[in-house]
């Protein structure tokens, strides 16, 4: 015989001891003939029927936390003793064991108490496995919608923990005896991992409730799916965006008030990082039971950034005020233009550190006098005018001018003499009454007092604008201080409140 029927031949021997057809026909209709699908399957009425129960997780499907409902796909698994499915396999050609249509069959009325499905019940019936001990085994599989109370308070670094509670319908614990199929909870060996969540682990847990109204126990199972959520997408596509957002607000108090672009930077990043955040909050879950920890992160930044708009509007009011429209009160000169340099080591040019105003004068008494002769000699050159100290003379020229004699002609120009002594008797001559109290100027000399008089106005008009210019400094100077302090403060407040979200959730793995 060659090898193909060889093959052939055990191929047939193995299909006619595979299917044993007349007996397993024989069996079947000898165990459903009388079986009642109504009646518990007990030896003693009095006594429970204990039924072994299990689950498998085979995937995490969704995770809902708007909606708090957990998708997932499980394989139930149900052990019990049948009494009335019992045979002897030698009395039917070796048959150990059958696979029967749930609905011939009695079965526990096992359900998930917190179903969300539409259909509450999301199994799938298949076979149940009897063998010729009566023992009966059930492994339906299903997509199971349970509700789950999420808590996001610390998102999106958060653990949830969801529990599916299984219990029979209408059978009390005297009835029938759930007892948890494994101690360590649900099987894991085929779990599929979810780009989401990470599994940590799923514990079981028999509970036995009394309730007043009965004396009987209710049994249930409940299964815990504890979760943790993955942080790796949160961190780089919200965390890292918000952060560098609130750089860029930093980088503004950086930019010169000058350029014009301060304030409209400012407004600018804030309207980003208000459209981020509208894109943030369709993501994160829509509940008022607790504040997520990312909200209140993004909350602060941007709180952060509408303060420094608010700074900046303060510090160009600062930058463009002048003598005209504020004058400096005495603190802000002792916290803008001393303290606060000294403190945060700005030196204006040609100053040094001090916190003291007025400024302390020179201890050294040589230079002390040194600096008090030269203060009154600029005090005594501002007095005069410009023309005045270049040709070292008086501003006023009496000293130059000639007395007028009694009854004397007048000199030339007598129109220049009737202006300033008035007309005389006879139109030519000088007046008798004021001849011996006067004096008169050349024409030379009347045209340069004019020309003093002129040059004095423009001195005292450029030492007034250099004092406003002086002023108008100190308050530019005064919005360099603000702005840098600003530069501190919100720099370490978003460095704080990074840290302080990172360290202040329970666990901070990117993964």
């Amino acid at each position: 015989m060659d090898t193909f029927h060889l093959t052939l031949l055990v191929f047939f021997l193995a299909i006619k001891e595979s299917f044993q057809g007349p007996h397993e026909k024989r069996l079947l209709n000898n165990l459903l003939a009388t079986y009642n699908t109504l009646e518990r399957p007990v030896a003693n009425e009095s006594e429970p029927l204990s039924v072994k129960f299990g689950l498998t997780l085979q995937q995490i499907i969704d995770v809902d936390e708007k909606n708090q409902l957990l998708i997932t796909n499980i394989w139930l698994s149900l052990e019990w003793i049948d009494y009335n499915l019992k045979w002897n396999d030698s009395e039917y050609g070796g048959v150990k064991d059958l696979r029967i249509t749930p609905n011939k069959l009695w079965k526990p009325d096992v359900l998930m108490y917190n179903s969300a499905d539409e259909g509450f019940d999301g199994t799938y019936h298949t076979n149940v496995v009897v063998r010729h001990g009566g023992s009966c085994l059930y492994v339906p599989p299903g997509i199971f919608k349970s509700t789950c109370k999420m808590d996001i308070t610390w998102f999106p670094f958060d653990d949830q923990h969801c529990e599916m509670k299984f219990g029979s319908w209408t059978y009390d614990g005297f009835q029938l005896d759930l007892q948890l199929q494994d101690e360590n909870g649900g099987d894991l060996s085929s779990f599929v991992t979810n780009g989401e969540w990470s599994l940590l682990a799923v514990p079981g847990k028999r509970n036995e409730i009394y309730y007043n109204c009965c004396p009987e126990p209710y049994i249930d199972i409940t299964f815990s799916i504890i979760i943790r959520r993955r942080t790796l997408y949160y961190f780089f596509n919200l965390i890292v965006p918000c952060v560098l957002i609130a750089s860029m607000a930093l980088l503004g108090f950086a930019l010169p008030p000058d350029s014009g672009e301060k304030l409209s930077l400012g407004v600018t990043i804030l309207l980003s990082l208000t459209v981020f955040l509208n894109m943030v909050a369709e993501t994160m879950p829509a509940t008022s039971d607790a504040v997520p920890l990312l909200g209140t992160y993004f909350n602060s930044i941007m709180f952060m950034v509408a303060s420094s708009v608010v700074s900046t509007i303060l510090i160009l009011n600062y930058h463009h005020r002048n003598s005209d429209t504020h004058d400096m009160s005495d603190w802000v000169k002792v916290v803008f233009l001393y303290w606060l340099p000294c403190i945060l080591r700005m030196k204006r040019p040609g100053r040094s550190y001090s916190m003291e105003y007025p400024p302390t004068p020179c201890s050294d008494n040589s230079e002390r006098k040194q600096h008090i002769l030269t203060d009154v000699e600029l005090k005594e050159r501002s007095s005069k005018s410009l023309l005045a100290n270049v040709l070292d003379i008086d501003d006023d020229f009496r000293h130059n001018c000639r007395p007028l004699t009694p009854g004397g002609t007048l000199p030339p120009n007598p129109a220049y003499f009737r202006t300033v002594f008035g007309p005389g008797d006879d139109g030519n001559r000088i007046p008798d009454a004021i001849a011996p109290h006067a004096c008169i100027k050349s024409s030379a000399d009347y045209e340069l007092s004019l020309i003093l008089k002129e040059i004095r106005y423009i001195t005292d008009q450029l030492r007034k604008d250099d004092e406003d210019n002086d002023v108008a400094r100190d308050w530019k100077f005064a919005a360099m201080v603000v702005d840098r302090l600003c530069l501190i403060i919100f720099t370490l407040f978003t460095i704080i409140a990074t840290i302080a979200v990172l360290f202040s959730a329970p666990h901070i793995i990117v993964s």
